[in-house]
């Protein structure tokens, strides 16, 4: 089978890689296949980055939860399996706000940029070969399902598992090893956060049954 993605060093930076196809974004509106254009095929897990980067700020764009978190997903799958991604018409198509979208996108390369200091490669069994990039596409795909929950009112029940996918991304691209396992220790704390919100809010509906029956 053809080897579709292969992740190797760069002496570019992410910040800067993504300061350049947020500033290649313009007209009223953008798409998500407008998007991957820009970026190309290997840009896939640059693309995850830019995706969860709206959720690692307190500002909230209407109606983006659902497909960035799918398209995160379906990128993954293609990770995990070896193969381009397909992604539906309904999601590569949907108009997104570019003056919302952009200022978004801007601050969460601010965020970005604060770690490109720490980043550089180690731990490179846990960023090179096949299995190793199906174990990360799982961890992808697992915290774009808790992104993709209805909680975004609720504090850092999206930004937890937006942080799992940054860091495992940046990990699988710049070949940091520990950037993976701290994303994964992000999987799960957003996992004990999201399972404690979802705990308490079935323990208040038992009390407060109780007090009515």
């Amino acid at each position: 089978m053809r080897k579709i993605f292969g992740f190797h060093d760069t002496s570019e930076t992410l910040s800067a890689m993504l300061t350049h196809t947020v500033g290649r974004i313009e007209g009223k509106h953008t798409t998500l296949r407008e998007l991957i254009d820009m970026m190309g095929e290997q840009g896939l897990l640059l693309l995850c980055v830019l995706l969860c980067l709206p959720f690692l700020i307190p500002v909230s764009v209407p109606g983006i939860s659902i497909p960035f978190s799918a398209a995160i997903i379906l990128i993954a799958v293609a990770i995990l399996f070896n193969r381009l991604p397909w992604l539906p018409e309904k999601i590569l198509d949907r108009e997104i706000e570019t003056a919302k979208l952009v200022p978004v996108l801007q601050r969460g390369v601010g965020v970005v940029s604060k770690i490109d200091r720490f980043v550089k490669p180690r731990l490179l069994r846990l960023t090179s070969g096949a299995v190793s990039n199906r174990v990360n596409a799982l961890v992808l795909i697992y915290a774009a399902v808790i992104m993709m929950l209805p909680l975004g009112i609720i504090p850092f029940s999206n930004t937890l598992p937006a942080v799992a996918i940054l860091l495992t991304a940046v990990g699988m691209i710049q070949r940091d090893g520990l950037f993976v396992l701290l994303g994964q220790v992000f999987a799960l704390a957003a996992t004990l956060y999201v399972g404690g919100i979802i705990y308490g809010a079935f323990a208040a509906g038992r009390g407060l049954n109780s007090v009515f029956s």
